[in-house]
């Protein structure tokens, strides 16, 4: 296919028509959903705003991106969890990272199914399958449910509780790959093209390139699961959050310090790194590596060659357009808003549908995981 242009969709002024990427990579055209005249928000309990989703009659806000007295934190990723909040309220998982990353914290530990409440507002975590700890944000409150996923996928992954759909009124969900050109490929079809990789050149290694939290554990462990059983050697920047994973039960199986092996050691080899250290000063004692990166931005080729990237892997612990509209379908919500990557296309396509839907365009939030 050609390359994803950079303008997704574009509302032409003189005909009210959307330009839409279609999944097969070329623009159709098609009449714009007419504005919904009888919106009308439900939960007006909750708001947006730069700061994050401020909860107002629990006077706490959702993974804000500024310090607060009262914050429920999705997961770990730093564009979602921050250091310097009063209190800090996540999965116990989460809380462990927030510590690993900036010392002390002050937190309260929530489990996948418990409820606390916080003045009159009940709030429930549950399993988000982003990464380790993820979770959705489930409010009740005046009778309205609302539920505000974090980011999530709806792939298996062995490192994570599975993502778990919950009816809501509201539902305010991430859109990063909210594109219909983004349909992620199964995870077992990119690690035997590592392998593949990996086996056609015995005399190199393979170097890939994987964000600390979350995607490096997971090509690992799916690395495992596909019958690789040599030892997988990292960058000191992943030891920590490995350790982390392990200390949770996470399986992942022999690793080693990529700096305790020689170039002749690595040969035939699996090395992990963080994506900045792809094309650095570290990387260039590796045996002629065959460069790698895990992540759905891959589907772009442009992405690739901007970063020399020779073997892109689409390995995304996002959903995918896919799994956005399938979760909204299921959930049945009466109002979504939209987050955190392509917001526009994705109303879009709640209008088409009739339902209700608007963009939030939150600031502040960035994909520090890498897709």
């Amino acid at each position: 296919m050609g390359n994803i242009i950079a303008s997704p969709i574009a509302m032409s002024p003189k005909t009210g028509y959307i330009r839409a990427f279609t999944a097969l990579s070329q623009w159709s055209t098609e009449p714009a959903a007419a504005p919904i005249v009888s919106f009308v928000m439900a939960a007006r309990w909750i708001e947006a705003s730069p700061k994050g989703i401020y909860v107002r009659p629990a006077d706490a806000w959702i993974d804000p991106s500024v310090p607060v007295e009262r914050a429920l934190v999705t997961h770990g990723h730093a564009d979602h969890a921050r250091g310097g909040h009063g209190t800090s309220w996540a999965t116990p998982e989460t809380l462990a990272i927030m510590a690993l990353r900036y010392g002390d914290i002050a937190g309260i530990p929530v489990a996948y199914g418990e409820t606390v409440s916080l003045g009159p507002v009940n709030i429930s975590y549950v399993p988000a399958g982003h990464v380790l700890g993820s979770a959705q944000i489930l409010l009740e409150h005046a009778g309205e449910r609302v539920v505000v996923t974090g980011d999530y996928k709806r792939r298996d992954d062995p490192t994570c509780a599975p993502f778990e759909p919950v009816p809501c009124d509201v539902l305010v969900t991430e859109a990063t790959f909210g594109l219909p050109v983004f349909r992620h490929p199964p995870i077992g079809q990119e690690i035997d093209r590592l392998l593949g990789a990996l086996h056609a050149a015995p005399e190199r290694c393979v170097l890939v390139g994987a964000y600390a939290l979350g995607k490096a554990q997971r090509v690992i462990a799916e690395l495992r699961a596909h019958g690789h059983a040599d030892p997988i050697y990292i960058h000191g920047a992943l030891e920590r959050m490995c350790d982390l994973y392990r200390d949770f039960g996470v399986e992942l199986g022999e690793l080693v310090p990529a700096t305790a092996a020689s170039a002749e050691q690595l040969r035939g080899k699996v090395v992990l790194c963080p994506p900045s250290a792809l094309n650095d000063r570290w990387s260039r004692r590796l045996p002629d590596p065959i460069t790698a990166m895990a992540s759905g931005w891959m589907r772009v080729r442009q992405r690739a060659r901007q970063k020399n990237v020779e073997l892109p892997l689409v390995i995304s612990d996002h959903a995918d357009w896919d799994e956005l509209t399938a979760t909204i379908h299921e959930v049945a919500p009466s109002e979504i808003w939209v987050t955190h990557g392509r917001e526009e296309a994705l109303v879009h396509w709640c209008g088409l549908h009739q339902m209700q839907a608007r963009a939030l365009a939150l600031v502040g939030y960035e994909d520090e995981d890498e897709g």
